[in-house]
C-alpha cells in the first residue's frame, strides 16, 4: 500500500443516498444516537431534518448532536463545507470527529459528490470514500426502480443496500425485490433495516482499504464470483425494451496477459470521456506490464478514482480482474475495447488461467 495510506490515515466519509421517502433520515436519527464522533452532511434540500431532540444549540452554521457529532448544512460547493469542518475540528472549536457521512436528497446522482470528493486535492488529503450506502424502500422500491432511472442509479453505485419497511409488506415482496437488487448490482450486500435500526458497524470499512486492520482488502472489495462474465465476442446491440433492468448490465472481463498501461489508459478514457452516462461503475485489479505488482482501478460514470498501488498480489491469480455496471452498453463491446487496446488476451473468468 502507498505511504500515504499507511501514514495519513485520512478521515473516512459514507455516502448515503436513496430514493424519496426510502428512510434515510431515519436511519441517520439512528446513527447519530449509536455512532458518537461522526460529522453529520446534508444537503441543504434534504427533505426530512434530523430530530430536533438530537440537537443542541452551538455558535455558528454547526449543530453540535448528542453523542459528540456534529450536523451541518451542505451549502454551495462540497468541498468549503468539508474544509471549514476540518479546520474547525483543528482548532478544537468543535469535537475531535473521526468519520463523515453525508446525506444526499432523494433525487440526487452520486457521481458529481464523489468527483467533488476525489478531484479536490486538499480534500484527498485529509479525507477519503469509505463507500456508498443506498437505503431502498420495500413498500415502494419496486415501483420506483421501474419509473425513475436515478433509483436504479443509486442502486448501482452502492457498496451497501439497507432495505427498509420490510415490515410492511410480505415475505415474497422482499424476496423479489431483493433478487432484483441482486441482479442490477451483484457486490453490494444487502442488509434488512427495521425502524431504521443498524449496526454501524455494517456501514463502514465498505472500501478498498479497511482502517482496523490497516490492509487492503482486495477480494472482499472487488467480488468478481458475483459478476456474469463477458466475452469479446458478435457485439448484440441495445436492448429494445425500455425497461430499466433490462437495459442494465453487470458483468465481468478477466483478461490473460499482462495489460499496456497506457492502452488501457485510453480504453477507459474513452469509456469516462464518451460513455460516461452509460458506465455506472466499474472496479479492477490489473496486471500491467513491466510492473511486478498489482493496480487497482475504480470509476463511476465519468468520475476515475486515484490508483492504488498494491505491495503484492493477493493470490495466486495474476490476470486482470474487471467487474462492470452499465446502461445500454454491451458488455461485448467493451470486454473488446479493453482487449483491443491494451493488447492483451481473454480467458472466461473463473477458469484457470
Amino acid at each position: 500500500m502507498s505511504d500515504a495510506l499507511k501514514d495519513a490515515d485520512p478521515l473516512p466519509i459514507t455516502l448515503l443516498t436513496g430514493f424519496l421517502g426510502s428512510g434515510k433520515t431515519t436511519v441517520l436519527n439512528h446513527l447519530v444516537r449509536t455512532l458518537p464522533r461522526t460529522a453529520i452532511l446534508m444537503n441543504e434540500f434534504g427533505e426530512v431534518a434530523l430530530d430536533h431532540q438530537l440537537l443542541q444549540k452551538m455558535d455558528g452554521p454547526l449543530a453540535l448532536l448528542s453523542g459528540g457529532c456534529v450536523c451541518c448544512t451542505i451549502s454551495g460547493s462540497l468541498s468549503p463545507t468539508l474544509k471549514n469542518l476540518w479546520m474547525a475540528r483543528q482548532k478544537g472549536d468543535i469535537p475531535p470527529f473521526e468519520r463523515v457521512i453525508i446525506e444526499t436528497t432523494g433525487v440526487a446522482d452520486p457521481a458529481p459528490v464523489l468527483d467533488n470528493l476525489l478531484h479536490d486535492n486538499w480534500i484527498r488529503a485529509r479525507f477519503r470514500l469509505d463507500g456508498v450506502v443506498t437505503t431502498v424502500d420495500a413498500l415502494f422500491g419496486m415501483g420506483q426502480l421501474d419509473e425513475h432511472f436515478e433509483a436504479v442509479k443509486q442502486v448501482a453505485v452502492a457498496d451497501k443496500l439497507l432495505l427498509t419497511k420490510t415490515d410492511l409488506v410480505p415475505a415474497g415482496t422482499v424476496a423479489a425485490l431483493r433478487e432484483r437488487l441482486a441482479t442490477l448490482n451483484p457486490a453490494a450486500d444487502i442488509v434488512t433495516v427495521t425502524q431504521g435500526e443498524i449496526d454501524p458497524a455494517a456501514i463502514q470499512t465498505l472500501g478498498l482499504w479497511n482502517a482496523d486492520t490497516r490492509l487492503l482488502e482486495v477480494a472482499r472489495w472487488l467480488k468478481p464470483q458475483r459478476y456474469q462474465p463477458a466475452h469479446a465476442g458478435a457485439l448484440g446491440g441495445r436492448p429494445a425494451t425500455a425497461l430499466h433492468d433490462a437495459r442494465i448490465q453487470a458483468f465481468s472481463v478477466v483478461l490473460d496477459t499482462p495489460l499496456d498501461r497506457y492502452g488501457l489508459q485510453s480504453a477507459l478514457s474513452m469509456l469516462t470521456s464518451f460513455r460516461a452516462e452509460n458506465l455506472l461503475r466499474f472496479k479492477a485489479m490489473v496486471n500491467l506490464a513491466g510492473e511486478t505488482q498489482p493496480v487497482v482501478l475504480h470509476g463511476v460514470q465519468h468520475v476515475l478514482y486515484p490508483e492504488v498501488k498494491l505491495d503484492a498480489w493477493p493470490d495466486d491469480d495474476h490476470r486482470s480482474r474487471f467487474v462492470f455496471i452499465v446502461r445500454d452498453l454491451d458488455p461485448a463491446f467493451v470486454a473488446k475495447l479493453l482487449a483491443d487496446f491494451s493488447g492483451a488476451a481473454q480467458h472466461p473468468a473463473g477458469a484457470a488461467p
